[in-house]
């Protein structure tokens, strides 16, 4: 009968320090697989801004459109410019007052072009076609991507947003931890449901990363 006891004492333990070291290990793992998927989701996330803010500089505007954004990468050139100061006559002052002034300007010079796709992506046409697409293995998600204006004052000024929920890169991971994780506030972690760049309610293109993961 002691030695029964005995027994059940020692599976006692063992379950109680199973379940301290699973208590342990469990969010350790988990965020060493969430800050490797986040990395891989927050360098396609950069190119998609990459991908947004050489639209804006050359059109004006942002792309909601995911294939249209790639069909201006695919043929959309930048311009090299060089800025110099200048100064020439006023003749119209030297007629109306007979004295010789000059004016002071900049002028800008177009040196050559060079292609968008090369500039940003060094030409790796797979690169920027699945960016769109989230990085993380078994999952087939893609990026909500927006575009369009917001009002400042009589402005309107051209923003964008690409963003993807958290439990979408963490799909296969423990629910409990993924709530968790959503509910996270901290200067060292993204914080939210998502993982985003831009945004649709404020002029901003940063990411909502920190600086761990690299420029924001």
């Amino acid at each position: 009968m002691r030695l029964v006891i005995q027994l059940l004492l020692w599976l006692v333990i063992i379950f109680l320090a199973y379940l301290t070291f699973d208590a342990v290990y469990r969010p350790i793992q988990f965020n060493k697989v969430k800050e490797q998927r986040y990395a891989k989701v927050i360098e396609n996330l950069k190119d998609l801004r990459a991908g947004e803010l050489a639209h804006r500089e050359v059109t004006g505007r942002f792309e909601g459109d995911f294939d249209k954004l790639v069909r201006f990468i695919d043929t959309a050139e930048f311009a090299i410019t060089q800025r110099r100061d200048t100064t020439y006559l006023d003749e119209e002052y030297r007629r109306t007052y007979g004295v010789d002034q000059y004016i002071e300007d900049i002028v800008i010079d177009t040196l050559s072009f060079v292609s968008v796709k090369d500039s940003l992506y060094n030409g790796n046409e797979e690169r920027y076609r699945s960016m769109i697409n989230v990085p993380i293995e078994g999952t087939d998600a893609k990026f909500d991507l927006e575009a369009g204006t917001i009002t400042k004052g009589d402005n309107k000024i051209p923003v964008f947003e690409a963003k993807i929920a958290k439990s979408e890169i963490l799909y296969d991971q423990d629910r409990t931890l993924v709530l968790q994780e959503n509910e996270i506030q901290s200067v060292d972690d993204v914080n939210g449901r998502f993982i985003s760049v831009g945004s649709m309610q404020e002029v901003n293109t940063n990411g909502n990363w920190p600086q761990s993961y690299g420029d924001e």
